[in-house]
């Protein structure tokens, strides 16, 4: 199929996340294109299996409540030595508060109890992102990233958001958190994900 092109000058980006936001205002700064956060619009109960059914479930719960184009994201962390998890559970690992020092906790109390010790645990893991840009019309546009990587012990790095500071690149021996936005962006699963994107519907700004 076709991608379709994206021509507005705005557009909706399906989250409340205020650091999403800003990657996303950074990744997509290519395009000229200006996000919308969704403000007071509730969210809706991500139920899908996979990072794209919870992706599509909120671009289409945007689009249904403005009748515009709208934009999300699902995206998380699998661990290999947890069978993927904590995988579309990403976000409910950090509870009601999104507390991501208890999430990240989790991962490491998780791999310590299984392994019978943190170092002798299967510490590969991977960020994946699944991005769905949704119009009024149920035309959709889908693209993915991945970035693996290994689990780190105890969190580092101030930057970056979620399990970000747990998390080294396999091309780095820093954590996503040490990172510099333009750094972190150039490797993420969304910086990724975003160019696939870019390269879909804004196929005149994908080589800027």
């Amino acid at each position: 199929m076709t991608a379709r092109r994206y021509t507005e000058p705005r557009l909706l980006l399906a989250t409340h996340n205020p650091g999403k936001v800003a990657e996303f205002e950074r990744l997509l700064a290519p395009t000229g294109v200006a996000l919308d956060g969704l403000g007071e619009l509730p969210a809706p109960a991500e139920t899908g299996a996979t990072f794209l059914d919870n992706a599509r479930i909120k671009a289409r719960a945007a689009v249904a409540a403005t009748g515009r184009p709208a934009l999300a994201d699902d995206s998380g962390l699998t661990v290999r030595g947890l069978d993927g998890a904590p995988g579309v559970e990403s976000a409910r690992w950090a509870g009601p508060e999104q507390d991501f020092a208890h999430a990240m906790q989790r991962v490491h109390d998780a791999l310590e109890r299984r392994f019978d010790g943190f170092a002798e645990a299967d510490r590969a893991c991977a960020f994946l992102a699944v991005l769905v840009l949704a119009w009024p019309d149920g035309h959709e546009e889908v693209a993915e990233g991945r970035l693996e990587g290994t689990i780190a012990w105890p969190p580092r790095g101030a930057g970056g958001f979620g399990y970000d500071a747990m998390v080294v690149p396999e091309s780095d021996d820093r954590t996503c958190a040490e990172l510099s936005p333009e750094e972190k962006g150039a490797i993420s699963h969304r910086g990724r994900a975003a160019r696939a994107l870019i390269a879909r519907c804004w196929p005149e700004t994908a080589g800027g």
